[in-house]
């Protein structure tokens, strides 16, 4: 794995060193060694009654920190009021939080001092407490009010990490017992391209949840369980014990490689639950940790480059438009999340016109890309760019592969198979309508063409949403025929003699199959492409070749969708959660017939709004269609429905 660790044990020599290779605080001892520090202005106060010698305790740079055992374990400077662990603090009395406070002891402060601690308890310090404050009262106000604002940022981000509407992708992988698609499926998702050899058994340092501590402490922990981007959790000394196994973001902020605490200056300590399990953490850590790996010491960087896009508000794209498939128009980039696009058309003066996409879909480009190969384009009725637009550079856009038309090319009128962009549960018989420049074709599906084009939709030659003609007959799913084509079932060669065709040559696609990782019932987060504002709960639940079957957790069959393995609209388990995005949970699990009717009045509301735009006779539309509103593109299923099956595939045997 790249940059990570193998976490091996010192020799003697280097064990007597502050911290050991793998970042553990010096001597994991009993409370037997001389914890004391050297301070003369210290001596003649009075004793602390010591702590109970059975609690482990984790030295470092001369500080002692041991494991809290109620208030015994916590103390209150005498000098600045700070609240923390009680062996963490200066000499053997424990009263004050660092050698500056300790040797600042003297009776010229005492109101100074006293103002600090009723910050703290609300009570004065003791009669014999002589302090004198060397610092200024208001640096040490100041750190007690960011350790007050630390506590409260702890709880709020503690609010913050509640699933919406309480789903939880980790108790749901927990209880059913899945498995999530591996973040290396996701090229373009983050970390994608970078995630190394992060599987179980690489050991974290995390924070520890099992404690009661005022403030932030780690402890280590390994991974039980990968599901994308999460990882099941669990703290180094419970063996076999699950009873406090967590979930956690690996690329959160929470999550760091063994060692991290050491060079932070964060206390180690044990979780409460087995505080006493273990006499010698050092040495139990030592053995369990010699040959282990962790994360590599820049992940969290790394985290954060792979999160940063390209694309920024104000930017102007061509995308296509969602009223007329056949053609492109400016929208504007209005916001970015994750990678994904809110466009707002540019004549959208609410600015409610809208479509969201990734920044690597095919469906956007550069300004001018229409012109220059040839593809409809709708002119903006804006005269000029409104002040702050500017055109996205063309590199930032998604590269094709470059194609030499020069010899035998695909040609208008010939039959191919393609994903029907209106319902995309279904592979139909298609026509190459127009042949434009650089690889680009404008395919309509045969049947269901609007008179004047505008339902067409723009393919690349090596998109890997079209196919040859038999490409379904080949993988047993089964194809779309015509609308309104009586001769059933359906015959490519028959149809091709019918309507004088000829099929596009097989070798003019592509034919290439990535090593991609995914397998079926594998679990993802998935764009539902009908609604692509929406992610959601899905599940892999077909492979052909590069081509998946995605099915949404919760819904019917007909809801499911062909995307290819490389789609920019499939995330990793966890994406959501990374980059702050809303995550649709699976659909309440109800009876069948409640469902299958719940699913025929959401698919017949989706179809009424593709009506408008179709352009078909009565005879091929049902009469439920005829008053309908505007369809939006990618927003809905077709109205292949009237052919009766809702599957377009035979179904995969598990």
């Amino acid at each position: 794995m790249e940059n990570t660790k193998d976490l091996t044990e010192h020799s003697s020599r280097s064990e007597r060193k502050r911290r050991d290779s793998f970042g553990m605080f010096d001597g994991y001892d009993s409370c037997s060694e001389d914890t004391s520090s050297s301070s003369s202005s210290d001596e003649s106060e009075e004793e602390i009654a010591p702590l109970p010698s059975s609690l482990p305790i984790i030295k470092n740079n001369g500080q002692v920190y041991t494991y809290p055992d109620g208030k015994s374990g916590m103390a209150t400077c005498e000098m600045c009021g700070m609240v923390g662990v009680r062996d963490a603090f200066y000499s053997k009395t424990k009263r004050f939080c660092s050698v500056s406070c300790s040797r600042s002891y003297s009776s010229n402060s005492k109101k100074a001092s006293i103002l600090a601690r009723l910050q703290v308890t609300g009570k004065p310090p003791t009669k014999k407490a002589k302090v004198l404050q060397k610092q200024p009262l208001v640096a040490k106000l100041a750190a007690y009010a960011q350790y007050q604002a630390t506590l409260q940022n702890q709880v709020k981000t503690k609010t913050a990490a509640v699933p919406v509407e309480g789903f939880s992708w980790g108790n749901y992988i927990t209880s059913n017992n899945l498995t999530a698609a591996p973040v290396t499926c996701f090229k373009h998702a983050p970390m994608g391209t970078c995630w190394g050899d992060i599987s179980e058994g690489v050991r974290v340092e995390v924070l520890n949840t099992d404690c009661s501590l005022p403030t932030k402490v780690f402890w280590i922990a390994g991974i039980v369980k990968l599901a994308g981007y999460n990882a099941l959790l669990r703290y180094e000394g419970f063996e076999n014990d699950s009873s406090v196994d967590f979930w956690c973001n690996v690329c959160g902020s929470d999550i760091r490689p063994v060692g991290w605490c050491a060079t932070s200056g964060k206390p180690l300590v044990p979780p409460r639950t087995i505080q006493h399990k273990y006499t010698n953490w050092k040495a139990f850590l030592v053995k369990r940790l010699t040959g282990a790996k962790t994360l590599p010491p820049d992940f969290s960087q790394k985290v954060s480059e792979s999160m940063q896009y390209p694309f920024k508000p104000s930017m102007r794209v061509e995308v296509v438009d969602k009223t007329h498939l056949c053609r492109t128009r400016v929208a504007v980039v209005d916001s970015v999340i994750g990678g994904r696009l809110r466009l707002v058309y540019e004549e959208s003066e609410d600015k409610t016109d809208d479509f969201w996409c990734h920044m690597y879909s095919p469906l956007i480009h550069h300004i001018g890309w229409s012109r220059s190969i040839g593809h409809r384009f709708k002119r903006s009725d804006i005269a000029k760019k409104q002040d702050g637009h500017y055109d996205a550079p063309p590199h930032l856009f998604a590269k094709v592969k470059e194609v030499d038309p020069s010899g035998e090319w695909f040609k208008e009128g010939m039959k191919l198979e393609a994903i029907d962009p209106l319902n995309l549960s279904a592979i139909c018989v298609a026509t190459i309508r127009k042949v434009l420049a650089d690889g680009y074709l404008m395919i309509g599906i045969d049947g269901s063409e609007a008179a004047d084009g505008s339902d067409w939709f723009c393919y690349h030659a090596t998109s890997p949403s079209i196919f040859p003609v038999g490409f379904c007959e080949i993988n047993a799913i089964e194809l779309t025929p015509p609308r309104g084509y009586a001769k059933l079932p359906f015959k490519w060669f028959d149809y091709l003699r019918e309507t004088d065709s000829i099929a596009a040559p097989v070798k003019l696609f592509n034919k290439e199959v990535p090593n991609h990782g995914f397998h079926i019932r594998m679990k993802l987060e998935a764009v539902d492409l009908m609604e692509p504002r929406l992610v959601c709960v899905a599940t892999v639940t077909r492979i052909i070749h590069r081509l998946l079957r995605i099915h949404f957790d919760g819904w019917e069959e007909e809801y499911d969708q062909w995307v290819d393995c490389e789609s920019p609209d499939l995330y990793p388990v966890g994406w959501c959660q990374l980059t702050g995005y809303q995550l649709q949970p699976p659909a309440p699990q109800t009876s069948r017939d409640s469902q299958s009717s719940s699913s025929k009045q959401k698919k017949k509301a989706k179809s009424q709004q593709y009506k408008g735009h179709k352009k078909m006779t009565s005879l091929q539309l049902k009469e439920e269609l005829l008053d309908g509103e505007e369809y939006n593109f990618l927003q809905g299923a077709s109205d292949q429905e009237s052919n009766g099956s809702a599957s377009y595939y035979i179904k995969q045997e598990p």
